[in-house]
């Protein structure tokens, strides 16, 4: 069939889905056109479809706007939208006018920095129109002594480098690079703008990876570096100079000087101007050239991050977005950090703090960066930047980065307090509450708004106001429904707070004792073990919450070797260590075997510290009972282990050690010589390595200050033995008294107790060898285990927190819970 018999066009529109724009408030139809060439039979010659678009700009929408009026006028204004659609538009209109603001941008995003613009001044604009192969005679302008000529050779040249398409031609050109740095050597200090337009020229150049290699062979980046200290000296002194002249009229009060001073700051704005245009393009070129982190770490030598934290006085925007862009990209090293410390970065950056949009932005990220150095944090409470960033919690353009910076603030224990005076824990907890449906599907919270709660509740007043009305309340609800470790872990350091936080606690105490063995989550029943260790309150009748939920098995698994990971059975020894305060669960305990079993992961876990320190301070606790006390003493070895553990290096272990020997020494005889002689024995091992390695000096004096120092913890007691007890028939029999023993030439041993018995029956002597009388006891129990120390909490003498749990149960008394688990 022939052309010439094509008679008929036949066009078919079939409607397509409609869509928002990505960008615009707009909507987008698509559409398919199929148009076909009929013949005069009227049979198809030929067919296309083509897939269309058709673009609905809606610039009139806002928060007030009708949309179920303006969804029906596009409908009956667009033929491509059918009727029955209408509520879909309605949607869609919906969706638009409560989407965020999308700023497009089309600059470069190197460097992560979508933010920078190319920059563009006034001054670096010509009428003419450049031509590339007019390049010879632009760079000929460069020689002429004319400063204009100069000038408008140096702008026909910028303006052929500002498109793309002539950098390579004018890369290669050796001599118009060679005459541009050559004028730019000779001229900056006589011309600032024309080394502004030169500058400018090897930025175009820099903003393409392959040719940094031409800008360094002319040495561009360390001239920059030059100019740059330079101006920021003069201004300095221009600086001086109309402060100089300021003073002098407000003293004289002469219209003359009042003018000179009038005339000075007028040309001080203008310099300003013109020397900002010149930071401005200077920065952006030695931030390109410092991809390569050999030449950053040559611009560090040149003192680069001084002057740059020197720029963040001025308030150019646009200047203060490349500086700070850049400090951004230096504080990633350590080295650079410690300069901006010392150049007193943090004050200067705090006036910045609200700023425009944009450059709030990529100042938080950098107060992000130095967030990390301990030293800069605290510089950031001590001049307030807490209630500045609290602020910005607010704007969600914002947010995030914020609660990554208080985050790192938060973890300094001072700077917990001033959270409490801000808005930041209200609006934390609407964060963690108020999750989105996605979230809870994965079972999480805004993590980054979790730490920073987790944190500030480890800060008693903090803790208060998180559980202020219904927040405890609300926080157990959803810790349960999403099995949130993060969540129950935030729970549980507001447990260890005292006073009416605890309390509160009473009426979950059902709920987290069933969880323990009910969950499937080590995580979840570790929180949930560290949740019942902290309840140290008098007022709970623990002896019922074993029993009711049959704990002391789950307790018993739970704490043989291996059965369970250590973060866990590290929590069961702390939550026995808290029900053994009760007389009733500590003989229970001590019926079931668990004080082998104990014993068993004392040898096991023998390294680490805070697991023996544990299990030591249950010991301690086991002791004040008679029942627990005739088992551990008669049919455990445990009083053994605790004079091995009695010369510990940790002082915490030798301290509760210490206390808990003293208590088997007044109870039990036996254990009492044992201990005394191990006691004289590892004294005078200690005496005879310090008279055997100890040189008499040539003044006379045998002892220094600090001989005992270098023996106490690091001699072994058993290296010298022989040398006192090598033989029996020294000693006759066990029964023998070692208190005639205190021969010349060794240090005097007097017992803790018996040194102050000839004082009369109403004088005792403490765990340290002091004097007390009866109304002090010296083996008062602390009252806690769970090793949390709260700000401005006395401690006892091992470190722990002392002073009574709990208060009354602020009428209360009618829960139910009460009456379960509480002593009336």
């Amino acid at each position: 069939m022939m052309a010439e018999d094509a008679r008929y066009l036949k066009r078919k529109v079939k409607a397509g889905s409609i869509d928002v724009h990505p960008t615009e408030k707009a909507l987008v139809v698509n559409y398919e056109v199929e148009a076909t060439i009929l013949a005069e039979t009227g049979n198809p010659m030929l067919g296309e479809r083509k897939e269309c678009q058709k673009i609905i700009r809606v610039k009139a929408l806002n928060e007030k706007s009708n949309l179920k009026a303006l969804a029906k006028e596009i409908v009956d204004k667009c033929s491509l939208i059918h009727h029955s659609k209408i509520l879909e538009v309605e949607q869609l209109l919906y969706f638009l006018q409560n989407r965020k603001e999308v700023i497009t941008n089309k600059s470069s995003k190197k460097h992560g920095l979508n933010e920078l613009q190319e920059p563009r001044f006034k001054g670096t604009e010509i009428d003419e129109t450049a031509n590339i192969n007019l390049l010879e005679d632009y760079r000929n302008d460069l020689y002429e002594e004319d400063p204009s000529r100069k000038l408008r050779g140096a702008k026909l040249i910028l303006q052929l480098a500002r498109n793309p398409d002539n950098l390579e031609e004018l890369a290669e050109d050796d001599v118009t690079l060679k005459a541009l740095a050559r004028v730019l050597s000779d001229e900056w200090k006589k011309r600032t703008d024309l080394a502004t337009v030169i500058v400018y020229i090897f930025f175009c150049l820099s903003s393409f990876s392959q040719f940094h290699p031409r800008t360094a062979e002319f040495k561009i980046g360390s001239l920059c570096m030059t100019i740059i200290e330079h101006e920021l000296k003069q201004y300095d002194s221009w600086l001086e100079e109309l402060k100089a002249k300021k003073s002098k009229a407000d003293s004289t009060k002469d219209e003359r000087d009042l003018r000179s001073f009038e005339k000075a700051s007028k040309r001080l704005q203008s310099l300003t101007k013109i020397e900002e245009e010149f930071f401005q393009v200077s920065c952006y070129l030695l931030l390109n050239l410092a991809e390569d982190l050999k030449v950053e770490a040559k611009m560090k030598n040149k003192s680069i991050v001084q002057m740059l934290v020197k720029m963040l006085d001025r308030d150019n925007c646009d200047l203060l977005m490349l500086v700070i862009s850049f400090l951004k990209k230096l504080s990633i090293f350590i080295e650079n950090i410690g300069v901006m410390k010392e150049s007193g970065i943090i004050e200067k950056l705090y006036r910045l703090i609200p700023c425009e949009n944009h450059l709030m932005n990529v100042t938080l990220r950098l107060i992000l960066n130095l967030s990390f150095d301990t030293e800069l944090r605290t510089k950031m409470v001590a001049v307030r930047f807490i209630p500045k960033l609290v602020s910005l919690l607010k704007n969600e353009n914002h947010s995030l980065v914020v609660l990554c910076i208080l985050y790192h603030l938060s973890m300094n224990d001072k700077a917990k307090s001033q959270f409490a005076l801000t808005d930041c824990i209200p609006i934390v907890m609407r964060l963690l509450l108020e999750s989105s449906q996605q979230q809870q599907q994965q079972q999480q919270s805004v993590p980054e708004a979790m730490a920073l709660a987790i944190n500030l509740a480890g800060n008693a007043r903090c803790a208060q106001i998180i559980c202020e009305g219904k927040g405890l309340q609300l926080l157990m609800k959803k810790a349960f429904k999403t099995k949130d470790p993060l969540m129950l872990k935030l729970i549980r350091n507001i447990s260890q707070h005292d006073g009416p936080t605890k309390i509160m606690f009473f009426d979950y105490i059902s709920d987290i004792a069933e969880r323990i063995q009910s969950s499937e989550s080590e995580e979840f029943i570790l929180e949930c073990v560290g949740i019942l260790a902290n309840l140290t309150s008098p007022d709970l009748n623990y002896e019922l919450i074993l029993t009711e939920f049959n704990l002391v098995p789950w307790i018993k698994q739970h704490l043989l070797p291996g059965k369970a990971e250590d973060d866990l059975v590290l929590e069961v020894v702390i939550l026995v260590g808290t029900v053994c305060k009760d007389d009733a669960c500590a003989r229970m305990l001590a019926q079931s075997d668990i004080i082998q079993n104990l014993i068993e992961l004392l040898n096991a876990k023998q390294e680490d510290d805070e697991m023996v320190l544990q299990i030591v301070y249950v010991f301690y606790q086991m002791i004040f009972h008679q029942s627990t006390r005739e088992v551990i003493i008669k049919l455990t070895q445990a009083p053994a282990y605790l004079i091995d553990l009695m010369h510990d290096k940790n002082t915490e272990i030798r301290n509760v050690c210490g206390n808990t020997l003293d208590i088997i020494s007044e109870y039990d005889s036996t254990w009492a010589k044992k201990i005394q002689m191990e006691k004289f024995r590892w004294h005078n091992s200690q005496w005879l390595d310090m008279v055997e390695s100890r040189q008499v000096e040539d003044e006379g004096f045998m002892y220094g200050d600090d001989v005992l120092g270098a023996y106490i913890q690091d001699a072994d007691i058993l290296d010298h033995p022989d040398l006192f007890y090598g033989s029996s028939e020294l000693f006759g029999s066990e029964d023998f008294d070692l208190s005639y023993m205190m021969m010349d030439g060794s240090p005097d041993y007097l017992d803790d107790r018996s040194m102050y018995n000839d004082l009369g029956s109403d004088f005792v002597s403490s765990a340290y060898g002091a004097p007390r009388y009866v109304d002090y006891d010296p083996y008062e129990r602390p009252v806690s285990s769970a090793g949390y120390i709260v700000d401005d909490q006395t401690l006892t003498s091992y470190g722990r927190p002392s002073g009574p749990y709990g208060r009354a149960y602020n009428g209360q008394e009618d829960s139910q819970d009460y009456y379960d688990y509480g002593r009336r």
